[in-house]
């Protein structure tokens, strides 16, 4: 793997020291990022990879702390990204470059994109963000499961009894009503992950097919990436 960084490396960190990859799952709510996370990591240990998952609100450190912050709906929108930057750079300091180091699989339930889109909708500059993610790394590959807002709605509906207030975008004040609020919300991050997506190379796979499809599709894709990427570990 060629690692490298979105601007910088952290500190003390040598990337060519860096054996393993980091895949990212990226997608909407409720588009089947953890169902494919929880398949694809069973897939690749069976292949004989030793894989990490990481992703959003996972760090020991700030990760309860940004939970409970998120239910009092008290902190402005620039101090939520940095809360969210913290939970990420504990990670990536504490879980995702140890692993990497020791040749592993880091799978991303999620990544800074999604933060940085995130952000955007609530009115964060881009230079900004780039500036706050810069000693990031880069993913060998991001896989985008692109869902349609209707496959979407059904989905979440089906799984929780209410809408969740951030997936709604409550705090942005599009509507008073939850469900417009949703659509609003959901159709306004879809746009900015698209045009992330032009700019950071997503791979697009079509999310709203069954649960096998997509998987199968992820396998295929994944399993380039391994021959690319990851060559010696490719033929184990």
């Amino acid at each position: 793997m060629t690692n490298k960084f979105f601007k910088m490396a952290p500190p003390q960190v040598e990337p060519s020291k860096l054996s393993g990859i980091l895949i990212v799952i990226e997608g909407m709510d409720s588009s089947g990022r953890s169902t494919h996370i929880e398949r694809l990591t069973s897939w690749l240990e069976q292949k004989g990879y030793a894989v990490l998952q990481v992703g959003l609100k996972r760090s020991e450190l700030v990760g309860p702390a940004l939970e409970q912050a998120k239910q009092g709906n008290v902190l402005s929108p620039r101090t939520m990204s940095l809360f969210y930057a913290t939970d990420f750079y504990d990670q990536l300091e504490n879980s995702i470059v140890p692993a990497l180091r020791a040749g592993s699989v880091v799978l991303a339930d999620r990544y800074v994109f999604t933060l940085m889109a995130r952000d955007i909708v609530r009115g964060a500059d881009f230079e900004w963000l780039e500036s706050l993610y810069s000693m990031a790394l880069i993913p060998s590959a991001v896989f985008f499961l692109d869902t349609s807002w209707r496959t979407l709605v059904d989905r979440t509906l089906k799984a929780h009894a209410s809408l969740d207030y951030w997936e709604s975008g409550m705090d942005l004040g599009l509507s008073r009503d939850w469900f417009e609020s949703y659509l609003k919300y959901q159709k306004r991050m879809s746009a900015e992950f698209k045009i992330l997506g032009k700019k950071y190379n997503f791979v697009t796979v079509n999310g709203n097919r069954s649960i096998p499809a997509v998987d199968k599709d992820l396998r295929k894709h994944i399993e380039q990436v391994l021959e690319t990427e990851y060559p010696a570990a490719s033929k184990a």
